[in-house]
Protein backbone atom coordinates (compact mmCIF):
# COMPACT_ATOMS: atom_id res chain seq x y z
CA UNK A 1 0.00 0.00 0.00
CA UNK A 2 2.01 3.03 -1.18
CA UNK A 3 -0.69 5.46 1.41
CA UNK A 4 -0.81 9.59 1.75
CA UNK A 5 -3.41 10.12 4.48
CA UNK A 6 -4.52 12.98 5.94
CA UNK A 7 -2.27 14.99 7.84
CA UNK A 8 -3.74 17.52 9.95
CA UNK A 9 -2.18 20.78 9.57
CA UNK A 10 -2.92 24.05 8.06
CA UNK A 11 -4.04 23.44 5.15
CA UNK A 12 -3.90 21.49 2.22
CA UNK A 13 0.60 19.52 2.49
CA UNK A 14 2.09 20.44 -0.57
CA UNK A 15 4.08 16.83 -0.47
CA UNK A 16 4.37 14.69 -3.06
CA UNK A 17 6.79 15.10 -5.47
CA UNK A 18 7.98 18.80 -4.47
CA UNK A 19 11.09 20.35 -3.03
CA UNK A 20 10.11 22.46 -1.01
CA UNK A 21 6.95 21.82 1.57
CA UNK A 22 3.98 24.16 2.26
CA UNK A 23 0.65 24.03 3.59
CA UNK A 24 -1.97 25.52 1.39
CA UNK A 25 -5.32 27.67 1.33
CA UNK A 26 -6.15 25.86 -2.06
CA UNK A 27 -5.09 22.51 -2.77
CA UNK A 28 -2.49 21.42 -5.52
CA UNK A 29 -1.74 18.13 -5.88
CA UNK A 30 1.32 17.05 -7.43
CA UNK A 31 1.34 13.65 -9.27
CA UNK A 32 4.09 11.64 -6.89
CA UNK A 33 6.19 10.63 -10.29
CA UNK A 34 8.70 7.94 -8.34
CA UNK A 35 6.35 6.72 -5.98
CA UNK A 36 3.79 6.06 -9.40
CA UNK A 37 6.76 4.13 -10.97
CA UNK A 38 7.39 1.59 -7.23
CA UNK A 39 3.43 0.94 -7.96
CA UNK A 40 3.54 0.37 -11.89
CA UNK A 41 6.79 -2.35 -11.22
CA UNK A 42 5.86 -4.00 -8.14
CA UNK A 43 1.92 -4.52 -9.81
CA UNK A 44 3.63 -5.79 -12.94
CA UNK A 45 5.79 -7.95 -10.35
CA UNK A 46 2.77 -9.89 -9.73
CA UNK A 47 2.04 -7.98 -6.28
CA UNK A 48 -1.62 -6.55 -4.95
CA UNK A 49 -0.72 -2.65 -4.70
CA UNK A 50 -3.16 -0.28 -3.26
CA UNK A 51 -2.91 3.49 -4.27
CA UNK A 52 -4.26 5.99 -1.14
CA UNK A 53 -3.74 9.36 -1.55
CA UNK A 54 -6.43 10.58 0.94
CA UNK A 55 -5.03 14.25 0.44
CA UNK A 56 -5.81 14.11 -3.13
CA UNK A 57 -8.96 12.39 -2.73
CA UNK A 58 -9.98 14.49 0.54
CA UNK A 59 -10.46 11.66 2.68
CA UNK A 60 -10.53 11.71 6.46
CA UNK A 61 -7.63 9.69 8.65
CA UNK A 62 -10.18 8.11 10.38
CA UNK A 63 -10.88 6.58 6.37
CA UNK A 64 -7.53 5.38 6.25
CA UNK A 65 -7.32 3.90 9.31
CA UNK A 66 -10.28 1.90 8.10
CA UNK A 67 -9.14 1.09 5.19
CA UNK A 68 -5.86 0.14 6.54
CA UNK A 69 -7.94 -2.80 8.30
CA UNK A 70 -10.11 -4.05 5.94
CA UNK A 71 -7.19 -4.32 3.48
CA UNK A 72 -4.66 -5.32 6.12
CA UNK A 73 -1.80 -5.19 3.48
CA UNK A 74 1.72 -6.48 4.47
CA UNK A 75 3.72 -3.37 3.76
CA UNK A 76 2.28 0.53 3.95
CA UNK A 77 5.17 3.08 2.28
CA UNK A 78 4.84 6.73 3.11
CA UNK A 79 6.58 9.39 1.54
CA UNK A 80 7.74 12.07 3.82
CA UNK A 81 9.27 15.70 4.53
CA UNK A 82 10.69 17.80 7.67
CA UNK A 83 8.03 19.62 8.47
CA UNK A 84 5.61 15.87 8.67
CA UNK A 85 7.72 13.52 9.62
CA UNK A 86 6.26 13.62 13.61
CA UNK A 87 2.91 12.85 11.57
CA UNK A 88 4.02 10.21 10.05
CA UNK A 89 5.48 8.45 13.09
CA UNK A 90 2.58 9.08 14.78
CA UNK A 91 0.93 7.55 11.88
CA UNK A 92 2.77 4.26 11.84
CA UNK A 93 1.79 3.93 15.54
CA UNK A 94 -1.99 3.65 14.58
CA UNK A 95 -1.22 1.62 12.02
CA UNK A 96 0.84 -1.04 14.22
CA UNK A 97 -2.06 -0.70 16.91
CA UNK A 98 -4.56 -2.43 13.95
CA UNK A 99 -1.99 -4.69 13.26
CA UNK A 100 1.77 -4.84 14.19
CA UNK A 101 2.31 -7.57 11.69
CA UNK A 102 2.20 -4.81 9.08
CA UNK A 103 5.55 -3.36 7.94
CA UNK A 104 6.15 0.18 7.41
CA UNK A 105 8.28 1.85 5.55
CA UNK A 106 9.86 6.09 5.33
CA UNK A 107 11.10 7.57 2.28
CA UNK A 108 11.86 10.84 1.13
CA UNK A 109 14.69 13.54 1.82
CA UNK A 110 14.42 14.10 5.54
CA UNK A 111 15.28 10.57 6.18
CA UNK A 112 17.46 10.48 3.64
CA UNK A 113 18.93 13.12 5.71
CA UNK A 114 18.54 11.70 9.28
CA UNK A 115 17.85 7.39 8.84
CA UNK A 116 17.78 7.00 11.98
CA UNK A 117 16.40 8.92 13.88
CA UNK A 118 12.87 7.49 12.40
CA UNK A 119 13.93 4.26 13.84
CA UNK A 120 14.67 5.68 16.90
CA UNK A 121 11.65 7.31 17.49
CA UNK A 122 9.01 5.32 16.15
CA UNK A 123 7.81 2.23 15.24
CA UNK A 124 8.89 2.23 11.34
CA UNK A 125 10.21 -1.28 10.24
CA UNK A 126 12.30 0.24 7.02
CA UNK A 127 13.82 3.54 6.06
CA UNK A 128 14.96 4.07 2.63
CA UNK A 129 17.56 6.43 1.30
CA UNK A 130 18.07 8.34 -2.11
CA UNK A 131 15.46 9.34 -4.56
CA UNK A 132 15.33 6.07 -6.60
CA UNK A 133 12.51 5.10 -4.16
CA UNK A 134 10.94 2.72 -7.02
CA UNK A 135 14.05 0.50 -7.59
CA UNK A 136 14.88 0.42 -3.90
CA UNK A 137 11.35 -0.45 -3.07
CA UNK A 138 11.11 -3.11 -5.35
CA UNK A 139 14.36 -5.07 -3.96
CA UNK A 140 12.48 -4.45 -0.51
CA UNK A 141 9.65 -6.24 -1.56
CA UNK A 142 12.24 -8.96 -3.14
CA UNK A 143 14.40 -9.48 0.31
CA UNK A 144 11.49 -9.31 2.30
CA UNK A 145 9.82 -12.16 0.04
CA UNK A 146 13.11 -14.08 -0.12
CA UNK A 147 14.11 -13.37 -3.57
CA UNK A 148 17.01 -11.58 -3.49
CA UNK A 149 19.43 -9.86 -1.25
CA UNK A 150 18.77 -6.18 0.73
CA UNK A 151 19.15 -3.53 -2.12
CA UNK A 152 21.63 -0.22 -0.92
CA UNK A 153 20.19 2.52 0.81
CA UNK A 154 18.06 0.83 3.52
CA UNK A 155 17.75 0.83 7.22
CA UNK A 156 16.23 -1.51 9.56
CA UNK A 157 16.37 -2.89 13.28
CA UNK A 158 17.84 -6.33 13.14
CA UNK A 159 16.93 -8.16 16.96
CA UNK A 160 16.76 -4.73 18.57
CA UNK A 161 20.24 -3.17 16.69
CA UNK A 162 20.21 -0.61 13.82
CA UNK A 163 21.53 -1.68 10.88
CA UNK A 164 21.40 -0.89 7.22
CA UNK A 165 21.98 -2.27 3.30
CA UNK A 166 24.87 -0.09 2.97
CA UNK A 167 25.11 3.33 0.90
CA UNK A 168 22.55 4.28 -1.54
CA UNK A 169 23.28 4.06 -5.35
CA UNK A 170 21.66 5.94 -8.76
CA UNK A 171 23.33 3.61 -11.19
CA UNK A 172 19.85 2.71 -11.78
CA UNK A 173 19.35 2.81 -15.65
CA UNK A 174 15.98 5.39 -15.76
CA UNK A 175 15.43 3.49 -19.30
CA UNK A 176 14.61 0.24 -18.20
CA UNK A 177 11.34 2.03 -15.95
CA UNK A 178 7.99 0.72 -17.51
CA UNK A 179 5.04 3.37 -18.49
CA UNK A 180 3.53 4.43 -15.02
CA UNK A 181 0.41 2.36 -14.74
CA UNK A 182 -1.71 5.97 -14.51
CA UNK A 183 -5.17 3.79 -13.67
CA UNK A 184 -3.36 2.44 -11.12
CA UNK A 185 -1.87 5.26 -9.70
CA UNK A 186 -5.37 7.45 -10.33
CA UNK A 187 -2.93 9.60 -11.88
CA UNK A 188 -6.49 11.84 -12.89
CA UNK A 189 -6.17 13.27 -9.45
CA UNK A 190 -3.48 15.77 -9.45
CA UNK A 191 -2.70 19.04 -11.06
CA UNK A 192 -1.37 22.14 -11.14
CA UNK A 193 -3.14 25.32 -9.90
CA UNK A 194 -2.06 26.96 -13.12
CA UNK A 195 -3.12 24.35 -15.95
CA UNK A 196 -4.31 25.69 -18.97
CA UNK A 197 -5.80 22.76 -20.62
CA UNK A 198 -7.67 19.36 -19.64
CA UNK A 199 -7.25 16.68 -19.26
CA UNK A 200 -3.64 17.27 -17.80
CA UNK A 201 -0.68 14.86 -16.80
CA UNK A 202 2.62 14.92 -15.50
CA UNK A 203 6.18 13.36 -16.71
CA UNK A 204 9.43 13.55 -14.97
CA UNK A 205 12.38 12.42 -17.91
CA UNK A 206 15.09 13.53 -15.84
CA UNK A 207 16.21 13.01 -12.04
CA UNK A 208 16.84 15.70 -10.91
CA UNK A 209 19.04 18.65 -11.86
CA UNK A 210 21.63 18.90 -14.22
CA UNK A 211 23.56 21.90 -12.14
CA UNK A 212 22.53 19.76 -8.62
CA UNK A 213 24.61 22.07 -6.51
CA UNK A 214 22.28 24.63 -5.01
CA UNK A 215 22.43 24.56 -1.21
CA UNK A 216 19.21 25.12 -0.09
CA UNK A 217 17.65 22.17 -2.26
CA UNK A 218 16.34 19.16 -0.37
CA UNK A 219 16.65 17.44 -3.68
CA UNK A 220 20.26 17.10 -3.79
CA UNK A 221 20.02 14.68 -1.03
CA UNK A 222 18.35 12.35 -2.90
CA UNK A 223 19.37 12.71 -6.49
CA UNK A 224 23.59 13.96 -5.77
CA UNK A 225 24.23 13.42 -9.55
CA UNK A 226 21.83 13.70 -12.90
CA UNK A 227 20.20 11.19 -15.21
CA UNK A 228 17.51 11.12 -17.73
CA UNK A 229 15.96 9.20 -20.09
CA UNK A 230 16.41 8.97 -23.82
CA UNK A 231 14.68 11.52 -25.84
CA UNK A 232 12.38 8.32 -27.73
CA UNK A 233 11.11 7.47 -24.54
CA UNK A 234 9.96 10.69 -23.35
CA UNK A 235 7.94 10.97 -26.77
CA UNK A 236 6.56 7.59 -26.67
CA UNK A 237 5.49 8.46 -23.27
CA UNK A 238 3.11 11.59 -24.89
CA UNK A 239 2.15 9.87 -27.65
CA UNK A 240 0.39 6.83 -25.36
CA UNK A 241 -1.19 9.83 -23.11
CA UNK A 242 -2.37 11.92 -25.88
CA UNK A 243 -3.86 8.45 -27.95
CA UNK A 244 -5.21 6.47 -24.12
CA UNK A 245 -6.34 9.83 -22.11
CA UNK A 246 -6.67 12.54 -24.86
CA UNK A 247 -4.16 14.64 -22.69
CA UNK A 248 -4.07 18.44 -24.12
CA UNK A 249 -1.35 19.44 -21.52
CA UNK A 250 1.45 18.33 -20.30
CA UNK A 251 4.17 18.62 -17.40
CA UNK A 252 7.15 17.11 -17.05
CA UNK A 253 8.60 17.68 -13.43
CA UNK A 254 12.31 17.07 -13.91
CA UNK A 255 13.99 19.17 -11.51
CA UNK A 256 15.47 20.85 -14.28
CA UNK A 257 14.50 19.94 -17.79
CA UNK A 258 17.26 18.35 -20.40
CA UNK A 259 18.69 20.99 -22.33
CA UNK A 260 21.56 21.30 -25.19
CA UNK A 261 21.06 18.79 -28.13
CA UNK A 262 18.83 16.32 -25.80
CA UNK A 263 16.46 19.50 -25.98
CA UNK A 264 17.03 20.36 -29.92
CA UNK A 265 16.13 16.55 -30.51
CA UNK A 266 13.15 16.12 -28.20
CA UNK A 267 11.53 19.53 -30.11
CA UNK A 268 12.31 18.01 -33.53
CA UNK A 269 10.46 14.72 -32.09
CA UNK A 270 7.56 16.52 -30.96
CA UNK A 271 7.02 18.11 -34.31
CA UNK A 272 7.97 15.23 -36.27
CA UNK A 273 5.12 12.91 -34.67
CA UNK A 274 2.59 16.03 -34.66
CA UNK A 275 2.84 16.04 -31.00
CA UNK A 276 3.30 19.62 -31.22
CA UNK A 277 -0.34 20.27 -32.34
CA UNK A 278 -1.81 18.19 -29.77
CA UNK A 279 -0.59 19.47 -26.27
CA UNK A 280 0.46 22.39 -24.69
CA UNK A 281 4.63 21.59 -22.67
CA UNK A 282 5.42 22.79 -19.95
CA UNK A 283 8.65 22.09 -17.44
CA UNK A 284 11.43 23.26 -15.23
CA UNK A 285 14.35 25.06 -17.07
CA UNK A 286 17.29 27.30 -15.75
CA UNK A 287 17.83 30.74 -17.41
CA UNK A 288 21.32 30.16 -18.44
CA UNK A 289 20.24 26.77 -20.35
CA UNK A 290 17.77 29.82 -22.76
CA UNK A 291 20.92 32.34 -22.58
CA UNK A 292 23.26 29.65 -23.97
CA UNK A 293 21.00 28.66 -26.83
CA UNK A 294 18.56 31.47 -27.26
CA UNK A 295 18.47 29.66 -30.77
CA UNK A 296 16.38 27.11 -29.54
CA UNK A 297 13.51 29.11 -28.04
CA UNK A 298 11.69 29.54 -31.69
CA UNK A 299 11.99 25.71 -31.90
CA UNK A 300 10.62 25.12 -27.98
CA UNK A 301 7.48 27.09 -29.32
CA UNK A 302 7.17 25.74 -32.24
CA UNK A 303 7.41 22.02 -30.42
CA UNK A 304 4.72 23.28 -28.39
CA UNK A 305 5.77 24.85 -25.26
CA UNK A 306 3.66 26.50 -23.10
CA UNK A 307 5.52 28.09 -19.88
CA UNK A 308 9.28 27.61 -17.91
CA UNK A 309 8.88 27.50 -14.21
CA UNK A 310 12.42 29.19 -13.30
CA UNK A 311 14.19 30.06 -10.32
CA UNK A 312 14.89 33.63 -9.82
CA UNK A 313 15.65 33.13 -5.73
CA UNK A 314 17.78 36.25 -5.12
CA UNK A 315 18.30 39.58 -7.18
CA UNK A 316 21.52 40.20 -5.28
CA UNK A 317 24.65 38.00 -6.82
CA UNK A 318 26.47 37.71 -3.54
CA UNK A 319 23.47 35.26 -3.09
CA UNK A 320 23.21 33.63 -5.90
CA UNK A 321 26.71 32.67 -5.52
CA UNK A 322 26.48 32.29 -1.65
CA UNK A 323 23.56 29.24 -2.20
CA UNK A 324 25.66 27.88 -5.25
CA UNK A 325 23.18 28.72 -8.14
CA UNK A 326 25.58 29.50 -10.88
CA UNK A 327 23.96 32.03 -12.51
CA UNK A 328 24.46 35.62 -13.00
CA UNK A 329 21.24 38.75 -12.28
CA UNK A 330 22.06 39.41 -15.63
CA UNK A 331 21.14 35.79 -17.01
CA UNK A 332 17.78 36.35 -15.06
CA UNK A 333 17.36 39.43 -16.70
CA UNK A 334 17.73 38.31 -20.15
CA UNK A 335 16.58 34.93 -19.96
CA UNK A 336 13.24 36.19 -18.88
CA UNK A 337 13.08 38.41 -21.97
CA UNK A 338 14.09 36.12 -24.96
CA UNK A 339 11.77 33.66 -23.79
CA UNK A 340 8.94 35.86 -23.00
CA UNK A 341 9.35 37.41 -26.83
CA UNK A 342 9.73 33.81 -27.95
CA UNK A 343 6.36 33.44 -26.92
CA UNK A 344 6.24 31.18 -24.02
CA UNK A 345 5.33 32.47 -20.11
CA UNK A 346 7.73 32.75 -17.76
CA UNK A 347 6.64 31.27 -13.97
CA UNK A 348 9.38 32.70 -11.70
CA UNK A 349 10.24 31.23 -8.07
CA UNK A 350 11.17 33.75 -5.37
CA UNK A 351 13.31 33.10 -1.72
CA UNK A 352 12.87 35.81 1.10
CA UNK A 353 14.50 35.07 4.45
CA UNK A 354 18.43 34.62 3.85
CA UNK A 355 20.36 35.18 7.12
CA UNK A 356 22.56 37.35 5.32
CA UNK A 357 20.61 39.40 3.65
CA UNK A 358 19.22 42.67 4.82
CA UNK A 359 16.00 44.19 4.31
CA UNK A 360 17.53 46.16 1.10
CA UNK A 361 18.55 43.04 -0.52
CA UNK A 362 15.13 41.38 -0.04
CA UNK A 363 13.41 44.42 -1.33
CA UNK A 364 15.89 44.81 -4.32
CA UNK A 365 14.58 40.98 -4.92
CA UNK A 366 11.13 41.84 -4.85
CA UNK A 367 11.37 44.96 -7.21
CA UNK A 368 13.24 43.20 -9.70
CA UNK A 369 10.21 40.37 -9.77
CA UNK A 370 7.96 43.11 -10.10
CA UNK A 371 9.68 45.20 -12.78
CA UNK A 372 9.84 41.48 -14.87
CA UNK A 373 6.68 40.84 -14.38
CA UNK A 374 5.36 44.56 -14.96
CA UNK A 375 7.32 44.42 -18.40
CA UNK A 376 5.59 41.04 -19.30
CA UNK A 377 8.73 39.40 -18.91
CA UNK A 378 7.40 37.14 -16.45
CA UNK A 379 3.77 35.53 -16.17
CA UNK A 380 3.29 34.72 -12.80
CA UNK A 381 5.60 34.57 -9.36
CA UNK A 382 6.19 31.90 -6.70
CA UNK A 383 7.16 33.11 -3.07
CA UNK A 384 8.71 31.09 -0.38
CA UNK A 385 10.37 31.33 2.84
CA UNK A 386 13.79 30.35 3.07
CA UNK A 387 13.90 27.10 4.72
CA UNK A 388 17.03 25.04 5.79
CA UNK A 389 16.29 20.74 5.26
CA UNK A 390 18.22 18.69 6.78
CA UNK A 391 20.78 16.71 4.46
CA UNK A 392 21.59 20.22 2.58
CA UNK A 393 24.73 22.42 2.74
CA UNK A 394 22.44 25.03 3.94
CA UNK A 395 21.02 23.78 7.17
CA UNK A 396 25.14 23.18 7.66
CA UNK A 397 25.95 26.65 7.52
CA UNK A 398 23.21 27.35 9.46
CA UNK A 399 23.91 25.39 12.17
CA UNK A 400 27.13 26.46 11.94
CA UNK A 401 26.64 30.23 12.34
CA UNK A 402 23.89 29.88 14.84
CA UNK A 403 20.99 31.40 12.17
CA UNK A 404 18.30 28.53 13.15
CA UNK A 405 15.60 30.59 15.13
CA UNK A 406 15.31 27.70 17.69
CA UNK A 407 17.08 23.91 18.22
CA UNK A 408 17.37 22.66 14.64
CA UNK A 409 16.76 19.12 15.52
CA UNK A 410 14.02 19.84 18.25
CA UNK A 411 11.70 21.38 15.95
CA UNK A 412 10.68 19.75 12.22
CA UNK A 413 6.82 20.85 12.53
CA UNK A 414 8.53 24.53 12.36
CA UNK A 415 9.91 24.17 8.73
CA UNK A 416 6.75 24.42 7.45
CA UNK A 417 7.06 27.77 5.89
CA UNK A 418 4.41 29.50 8.12
CA UNK A 419 6.89 31.47 10.12
CA UNK A 420 10.52 31.90 8.96
CA UNK A 421 13.46 29.28 9.90
CA UNK A 422 16.28 31.23 9.87
CA UNK A 423 16.81 34.78 11.56
CA UNK A 424 18.10 37.83 9.29
CA UNK A 425 19.76 40.96 10.50
CA UNK A 426 17.32 43.76 10.17
CA UNK A 427 13.93 41.74 9.57
CA UNK A 428 11.31 40.43 12.05
CA UNK A 429 9.75 37.54 11.05
CA UNK A 430 6.60 39.47 10.30
CA UNK A 431 8.11 41.63 8.02
CA UNK A 432 9.70 38.68 6.15
CA UNK A 433 6.08 36.50 5.97
CA UNK A 434 4.09 40.16 4.94
CA UNK A 435 7.51 40.46 1.95
CA UNK A 436 6.41 36.75 1.05
CA UNK A 437 2.89 38.03 0.81
CA UNK A 438 3.69 41.30 -0.85
CA UNK A 439 5.40 39.02 -3.70
CA UNK A 440 1.66 38.54 -4.62
CA UNK A 441 0.41 41.34 -4.07
CA UNK A 442 2.58 42.02 -8.31
CA UNK A 443 -0.53 40.59 -9.53
CA UNK A 444 -3.23 42.99 -8.69
CA UNK A 445 -2.48 45.62 -11.01
CA UNK A 446 -4.35 47.21 -13.24
CA UNK A 447 -1.81 47.14 -16.13
CA UNK A 448 -1.15 42.94 -15.22
CA UNK A 449 -4.85 42.50 -15.09
CA UNK A 450 -5.13 44.34 -18.47
CA UNK A 451 -2.06 42.10 -20.15
CA UNK A 452 -4.52 38.64 -19.02
CA UNK A 453 -7.48 40.08 -19.70
CA UNK A 454 -6.55 40.86 -23.72
CA UNK A 455 -5.42 37.15 -23.53
CA UNK A 456 -8.30 35.96 -23.64
CA UNK A 457 -9.74 34.51 -26.72
CA UNK A 458 -11.94 31.65 -25.42
CA UNK A 459 -13.55 30.16 -22.26
CA UNK A 460 -10.63 28.03 -21.70
CA UNK A 461 -8.19 31.30 -21.64
CA UNK A 462 -11.59 32.72 -19.20
CA UNK A 463 -11.15 29.57 -16.94
CA UNK A 464 -7.53 29.78 -16.54
CA UNK A 465 -7.43 33.48 -15.93
CA UNK A 466 -9.86 33.00 -13.09
CA UNK A 467 -8.30 29.96 -11.38
CA UNK A 468 -4.83 31.47 -11.68
CA UNK A 469 -6.50 34.66 -9.74
CA UNK A 470 -8.07 32.34 -7.03
CA UNK A 471 -4.98 30.80 -6.75
CA UNK A 472 -3.64 34.36 -5.92
CA UNK A 473 -5.47 34.81 -3.27
CA UNK A 474 -4.71 31.73 -1.69
CA UNK A 475 -1.25 32.42 -1.65
CA UNK A 476 -2.29 35.89 0.34
CA UNK A 477 -3.72 33.46 2.93
CA UNK A 478 -1.00 31.29 2.83
CA UNK A 479 1.41 33.64 4.12
CA UNK A 480 -1.05 35.76 6.40
CA UNK A 481 -0.60 33.39 9.48
CA UNK A 482 2.28 33.31 11.39
CA UNK A 483 3.27 31.11 14.19
CA UNK A 484 2.63 33.22 17.69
Amino acid sequence: MISYPELKGKGSPMLTQNRQFQWMCIGSYIYPMVPAYAATILHQAGHDVIWYDGIAESHSYSHFLQTVESENPDLIVFETKTPVVKLHWSIIEDVKKISPEIKTVLMGDHVTALPEESLLQSEVDFVLTGGDYDFSLKGLVDAISGNGSMPGGIYFRDNGTLKNSGPFSLKNDLNTLPLIDRDLTKAHLYFEKWKKREPFRYTMVGRDCQWGKCSFCSWTTLFPNFRTRTVESLLDEIEMLVTRYGVKEIFDDSGNFPAGAWLEKFCRGMIERGLNKKILFSCNMRFDFLVKKPELLPLMKKAGFRKMKSGLESANQATLDRIKKNIKVADIVEGCRIATEAGMDIQLTVMVGYPWETRDDAARTLDLARSLMAKGHAEMLQSTVVVPYPGTPLFEEAKENGWIAFDPYDCWERYDMTEPVLTMPDMEPEEIMKMCSDVYKSFITPKFVLRQLMKIRTPEDMSYVLRGGKAVFGHLLDFAKIRS
